[in-house]
């Protein structure tokens, strides 16, 4: 069960929020503390996958051909065939908006060389470039996981974000994403919750309100 901050600090975040016209985004701001992040093996970049989902939709894109374009027809958002890399590359401003339009990528491992070619500067920086995928795995399960996913990055900042939702979500599965996320977090912490210097949760619009 989670802590009764994290259950009440995502309470008091939603009333606190004033009503807009979208649906807003909760997430948690995380603030660590003793940690060296000038060395990469110390930075936090975790796929974690929301036990309640995103409360919005997430796009997938697929880079791949044949059986694999195939089978992900019906679950992926877009699929770019190998022959299509180098046109998107070309042109910055599309490859751009693929990057901005989707928050995951997926590609078979022989198009990872070329992707990361004509497409790394444009990826890589948002921390999109795409996951090889082996041929034995259900491209549909790990599409559907991926829409259940966030993808949370310190890099070399001692504060970073965690989406965990909506408002529109029930404030029940609000909280149970937040646990898991931070879980998740202070496991890969090296001194755990003492790494830890606060965490706060918001809604786009809202006040933050202390959790941690």
């Amino acid at each position: 069960m989670a802590d009764e901050n994290i259950i009440n600090g995502i309470k008091k975040a939603l009333e606190d929020s004033s009503e807009r016209n979208f649906n807003q985004s909760l997430e948690l701001a995380i603030n660590l503390r003793d940690i060296d992040l000038s060395n990469p093996d110390n930075r936090i970049d975790e796929e974690i996958v929301l036990p309640n989902g995103r409360g919005k939709t997430i796009k997938v894109g697929v880079f791949g051909s044949g059986e694999l374009a195939l089978k992900a027809k019906d679950s992926a958002d877009t699929i770019v065939e190998p022959e299509e890399i180098d046109e998107i590359a070309e042109d910055k401003r599309e490859a751009r908006k693929l990057a901005e339009d989707h928050q995951f990528f997926l590609a078979e491992p022989p198009l990872m060389p070329v992707i990361g070619r004509e497409l790394g500067a444009i990826l890589g920086p948002k921390g999109k470039m795409p996951t090889p995928v082996t041929p034995n795995i259900d491209i549909n399960d790990t599409i559907n996981s991926l829409k259940n996913t966030v993808h949370v990055r310190s890099k070399d900042r001692m504060t970073f974000h965690a989406p965990i939702g909506t408002e529109g979500m029930d404030v029940e599965d609000l909280i149970d994403n937040a646990d898991t996320v931070i879980r998740r977090i202070i496991t890969n912490l090296e001194r755990r919750e003492m790494n830890i210097k606060s965490i706060y949760v918001k809604t786009t619009m809202g006040p933050a309100v202390r959790i941690m």
